[in-house]
């Protein structure tokens, strides 16, 4: 099988820098797994690779949708599939970098493509879940027990997409799973990036700090009125605007929250985000893992890295 090179690791580690260099070394293309770059109009607070550096190498499967659009993972399976065997053509072997587990979920094990979210029913499976406590863990054992055991009582997300499913579909979330679950036939050689918690935590903070100062409220003002020209109603429930950075920033707008109280939200929702990429990139087999900790520049992380990857 062809190979695909995935570098991935939690949010901050130090992925692009390295893999642009890592890139040029190889003389190949980069493909982003990240949710949020896909959207337009959203540089600062996704970290995307700036427009020079995109100059030096081509990146694929950022700015391919607006920010009012829904773009699920099957969007982006359908999207990368093509961009990966175009890369192929080329002999050459794409690298794909991001820190979306589910985007490589998908890749690497399959996804079902199952019924479109319905906001208006998860606001009210949320509620009755408010109103009496354990409903939705009931509701899912009695309509859907394979999935019951797989799902924690106190996942409500999982839980409510679960149920969401089996109510638009009259079938139950597992069933998708045994069906349609086709991951891609390509070889993929995973290399994540770990730092020790407490360096990466701070390299957190200081990014977000840094994102500020690069003008991130104002892209976040300037993304909420192009959004509310386009869309009725409640905007807030839009995925681009459940970004960390993006859904704080609009707290602060709509004087919900301070300046400082937003920014120090950011930096703590980030950290937690990082060890949830933790937790779901150890259930993801095949990861040989480089400790990059107290290494700083791009050129040092990709020296580590091949200096353990023989095979680079």
């Amino acid at each position: 099988m062809k190979k695909v090179i995935v570098l991935l690791g939690p949010t901050g580690a130090g992925k692009t820098g390295a893999s642009i260099l890592l890139a040029k070394a190889l003389d190949t293309e980069i493909i982003s797994s990240d949710s949020m770059q896909i959207y337009r109009y959203m540089d600062i607070g996704t970290a995307k690779p700036s427009l020079e550096e995109r100059q030096i190498v081509q990146h694929h499967m950022i700015d391919i949708a607006d920010p009012w659009e829904l773009f699920s993972t099957g969007e982006y399976i359908k999207h990368v599939k093509p961009v990966i065997e175009n890369i192929h053509n080329m002999n050459k072997t794409p690298i794909i970098v991001g820190g979306t587990g589910l985007y490589l979920k998908a890749m690497t094990r399959g996804i079902f493509e199952g019924p479109s979210a319905d906001w208006g029913l998860r606001e009210d499976l949320k509620a009755k879940e408010t109103e009496n406590p354990g409903y939705l863990f009931d509701y899912l054992r009695n309509v859907d027990p394979v999935s019951a055991e797989k799902i924690m009582p106190n996942d409500h997300r999982r839980l409510i997409r679960a149920l969401e499913v089996y109510l638009k579909s009259c079938q139950p979330i597992s069933e998708f799973h045994h069906k349609f679950t086709v991951p891609f036939s390509f070889e993929f050689l995973k290399i994540g990036l770990t730092r020790n918690r407490a360096e990466l935590y701070r390299l957190i903070d200081e990014r977000v700090d840094g994102m500020m100062k690069m003008g991130l409220l104002d892209e976040v003002k300037r993304l909420t009125l192009m959004i509310s020209e386009y869309c009725k109603g409640d905007i807030s429930r839009l995925p681009a605007l459940q970004a960390i950075g993006y859904k704080e920033l609009v707290s602060h707008l709509n004087d919900e929250a301070s300046l400082d109280e937003s920014v120090m939200l950011i930096k703590k929702r980030t950290r937690n985000y990082a060890k949830r990429q933790f937790t779901w990139f150890k259930k993801e087999e095949g990861i040989r893992w480089v400790d990059i900790t107290g290494i700083h520049d791009s050129q040092g992380i990709l020296d580590k890295l091949i200096m353990q990857e023989k095979p680079f």
